[in-house]
């Protein structure tokens, strides 16, 4: 009896692993303050459209209040008055645009001033593709879910006067701009501009449609304006002058900045009102038929069921046992994060705006954007290779397709939109780095055309605007570039490398052996005084007076793009060990790194030093090091809380840093298909690759008791021991299981 007891206890344990539900670990309040700027609303994965609340408008909301600083995202955890809540917005970036399209359900007569109609909230309620809130001013229920290009809003309000308001002026963006019609007692209909991200390019701005619809009809709807007041002689007749204009029953078109549309209501009891709001970058035609076809016959609770099973089945592509408490829910958030951006562009049908121009073209993949390359090309893209590697796919194509669009492969693109945000030429380290990794259903030979003009095209070159002086010297002089002469230098090799590699593989040996020299020009401004890489004049002098110290927390300094010397002379993946002969050897090598670290200099909340943590394991005998250090910064920067991230999450570059750590691996070389090994966080990982890229099906990574054991003893492979550190992809993609023999100390 007992052993049959036993027996039905593993089973109903097994079943029980294998229906949980891998969103239930999901906390999509992570990142929402400490600047990690992403926001609980529900999303579809890579969805057009999110619905955040919105509560960084208005004094109340002071210091986190979007003009009053440099903030760049609609909701901060700590804020306590919500304005609305936003249908198109952006997750973990740094710098505002989008966060647009705000409606707000309100009780009482009509106010259309948010100054006046903001709330307090509470009992907010977050997980994957839903949203709850309490509006304490208004006794309103919120609730809200999400299709891919469709924003859906259930307000329960109490017996009496209620308010449904589409605010068109109020947003995140800088842009101003917006133009809306009434369409029947349900519709209205409209457009708001949007653009200059990072105060970039307002001359490119461009709209986003929509169509919004109410599930209960009324005549008791209308248009509001608030022109800008007039200054001069006729104000003194003006009685209107600079007052809001309500325009109640109105059927033509109106347009300005702030402008809105309400519908009214008197309800006799308490009643549940259902927004739905579709969005096109195309047209008003398109978001219609993009709300029809993905919301019309189906209830709130059916859509937010698809969206669920829709991330469930996206996460499930990786399962993990054991590991430390709270470790499933850090994991699984940061897979969530990864699955935010690049998100979707094109409409259901298949349109979308081209590059530039922003004709209209139809696709038959995804179209994607919100390409943060200068971020994502380190780790997000080589994730995606391994355990998405379809979606990584139609990125690439995206990418390919923007470059015969526009001439130009992206840098930082946006809705169709060239930011030209951060430096560097990123782009094609991600093109080398998917078709390395096994993914090469895509035009490489396009690819291969499109990173080599942004190489050698030295006028008017977008990608490279410093690149007649990078060729010229191998370097950039500090007393001609006002800031980030070391820093461009290191990621044009990075780019270069990226070529190298890819000529090689492709047979191309006089491009190989051209670019991989390029590749390591860096070397010209490695200053053995200091064991650093210096900014350097262009006569051939060390720029003085220099401190490596400065640069750090986003000091401006001449050298390097937001960090400083410490935090860049490592970020040369591709050259370690001409580093490390640079530096004097091994053991020179580590101190320098160790000093990273020891004199608070590295900084987990920015990119160029991410992958400083296993640079060890290019050193016999330092790995642990690796080990420790890893297993240090997962315990420090990730949490299960709104402050969970070291920072700004980057579009998912601090989150994929994290899933990769956790599963004990990391692309330490972006450009090739090479991971640095450290001790996994789980027991047991399963990852399940998709057959049409993988001919194996299942990965297993194992380890003994992780949550205690941070050092590795010894590494297998299908059974046999694997000596080194490093794992390729081929190696990794087809091998079975990856065991891990963990210890409470280190191996030195």
């Amino acid at each position: 009896m007992r052993l049959f007891l036993c027996v039905l206890f593993f089973v109903n344990l097994s079943l029980a692993q294998e229906s949980e539900k891998l969103i239930s670990y999901v906390n999509p309040f992570v990142g929402s303050s400490n600047f990690g700027t992403t926001n609980p609303g529900p999303i579809a994965p890579r969805g057009m459209v999110s619905v955040s609340p919105f509560n960084v408008s208005g004094a109340e909301n002071l210091p986190m209040e979007k003009d009053s600083r440099w903030l760049s995202t609609p909701y901060v955890h700590e804020n306590k008055f919500l304005t609305g809540f936003s249908h198109v917005n952006l997750s973990g970036v740094g710098c505002p645009d989008l966060g647009v399209l705000i409606a707000m359900p309100t009780t009482g007569n009509l106010e259309t001033n948010p100054a006046k109609y903001r709330s307090t909230y509470r009992d907010e309620k977050a997980s994957v593709g839903y949203y709850e809130t309490y509006l304490d001013t208004y006794d309103i229920k919120v609730a809200t879910t999400a299709t891919t290009r469709v924003g859906i809003s259930r307000y329960s309000f109490p017996a009496g006067k209620a308010n449904v308001l589409l605010n068109l002026g109020l947003g995140l963006t800088n842009e101003q701009g917006a133009r809306v019609k009434r369409v029947s007692d349900t519709e209205i209909e409209g457009m708001r501009q949007v653009g200059s991200f990072c105060y970039y390019k307002p001359e490119e701005a461009y709209p986003i449609y929509f169509v919004a619809k109410v599930s209960i009809p009324t005549k008791d709807q209308g248009i509001w304006k608030k022109p800008s007041a007039y200054v001069g002689e006729e104000a003194q007749w003006m009685g209107y002058n600079g007052k809001t204009r309500l325009m109640k029953d109105y059927h033509q078109e109106v347009v300005g900045d702030s402008i809105g549309a309400y519908f009214s209501y008197d309800f006799k009891q308490a009643t549940a009102l259902e927004l739905r709001i579709g969005v096109s970058y195309v047209s008003i035609e398109n978001a219609r038929e993009n709300l029809r076809l993905e919301s019309e016959g189906r209830s709130f609770e059916a859509i937010k069921s698809a969206t669920q099973e829709a991330w469930e089945k996206l996460l499930s592509v990786v399962r993990v046992k054991g590991g430390k408490p709270g470790a499933k829910e850090i994991f699984y958030t940061a897979l969530y994060h990864t699955q935010i951006h690049p998100n979707t562009l094109n409409d259901a049908n298949g349109d979308y705006p081209a590059m530039g121009n922003r004709e209209t073209l139809n696709t038959v993949d995804t179209r994607y954007t919100v390409f943060s390359l200068w971020d994502t090309h380190r780790n997000l893209h080589p994730l995606l290779s391994l355990l998405y590697p379809k979606q990584q796919s139609n990125m690439v194509k995206s990418m390919l397709n923007i470059y015969n669009e526009s001439g130009w492969l992206p840098k930082w693109e946006l809705n169709a939109t060239e930011t030209t945000t951060m430096v560097g030429d990123p782009a094609g380290i991600v093109i080398a780095d998917t078709y390395h990794r096994g993914i090469r259903d895509f035009d490489v030979a396009l690819g291969f055309e499109a990173m080599k003009k942004s190489a050698t095209q030295l006028h008017e070159n977008p990608l490279r605007p410093e690149l007649s002086s990078y060729i010229e010297k191998g370097y950039l002089g500090a007393d001609q570039h006002e800031s980030g002469s070391v820093s461009i230098v290191q990621e044009y090799n990075l780019a270069d490398f990226a070529i190298a590699t890819l000529a090689k593989t492709l047979g191309d040996m006089d491009s190989y052996e051209t670019f991989l020299e390029r590749s390591h020009s860096y070397r010209e401004l490695f200053d053995p005084s200091f064991n650093l890489l210096r900014p350097k004049n262009s006569n051939g002098t060390w720029l003085s007076p220099f401190n490596p110290d400065t640069g750090a927390n986003f000091v401006k300094n001449p050298g390097y793009i937001e960090g400083n010397a410490w935090q860049y002379t490592f970020m040369v993946p591709h050259d370690i060990n001409g580093l490390i002969d640079l530096m004097g050897g091994s053991k020179s090598f580590v101190s320098q790194l160790d000093k990273v670290f020891s004199n608070n200099q590295f900084d987990m909340a920015n990119e160029p030093d991410i992958a400083y943590p296993y640079l060890y394991n290019f050193v016999e005998g330092a790995a642990w090091k690796t080990q420790k250090r890893v297993r240090t910064l997962l315990d420090t920067y990730y949490h299960n809380k709104p402050d969970g991230l070291p920072g700004n999450d980057d579009t998912g570059t601090m989150s994929a840093w994290a899933v990769f750590s956790m599963l004990g691996i990391y692309p330490v070389t972006p450009g090739l298909p090479l991971y640095a090994i450290t001790s996994p966080s789980f027991d047991e990982i399963e990852i399940q690759l998709d057959p049409k890229y993988y001919s194996n099906q299942k990965l297993f990574i194992r380890s003994n008791n992780p949550e205690n054991n941070t050092f590795i003893q010894s590494i297998h492979l299908n059974g046999r021991q694997f000596k080194g550190l490093f794992i390729s992809h081929e190696q990794l993609i087809n091998g079975k299981e990856l065991n891990f023999i963990l210890q409470q100390q280190p191996l030195k």
